[in-house]
């Protein structure tokens, strides 16, 4: 019983340091395609508090060359 006990404990520091460097490279990624002149994902996250329809949109969409010959 103390065995699977240790085991359970050893599992769950690796896997929440699995977890941890998982984030830790998210957060990098999103810093450096910031950085980079990637999207901006900060913008992204506004769109929860400015949803007002009269605020302005997080990027402007310009419509694709197939969608420009179909007019």
């Amino acid at each position: 019983m103390e065995s699977i006990r240790e085991l359970q404990a050893y599992g769950y520091a690796f896997a929440s340091f699995v977890f941890a460097m998982i984030l830790y490279g998210y957060i990098y990624h999103l810093y450096t395609s910031k950085k980079k002149g990637g999207k901006d994902y900060e913008k992204y996250s506004k769109m929860a508090l400015n949803d007002s329809i009269e605020d302005s949109p997080v990027e402007k969409i310009e419509p694709s060359n197939e969608d420009k010959e179909e007019r």
